[in-house]
């Protein structure tokens, strides 16, 4: 359980980091709508609850 939970969560922070440092490229990509800054908003925020998720579950999980 503690193997599974320790890939979640390092899975969660490299995900939260990649949309955190990525996020206008990724909407440039995948997504079509007029207003781009609120889309890079959203999946930066989307990002860091990621990064929050994934050290959470790492802290409490050793």
């Amino acid at each position: 359980m503690k193997i599974f939970l320790l890939v979640i969560g390092t899975i969660s922070l490299v995900l939260g980091v990649k949309f955190i440092y990525d996020a206008r490229p990724i909407v440039k990509k995948y997504f079509s709508f007029s207003d781009k800054n609120e889309a890079v908003f959203g999946l930066k925020f989307f990002g860091f609850l990621l990064l929050i998720l994934g050290t959470v579950i790492m802290y409490f999980n050793f």
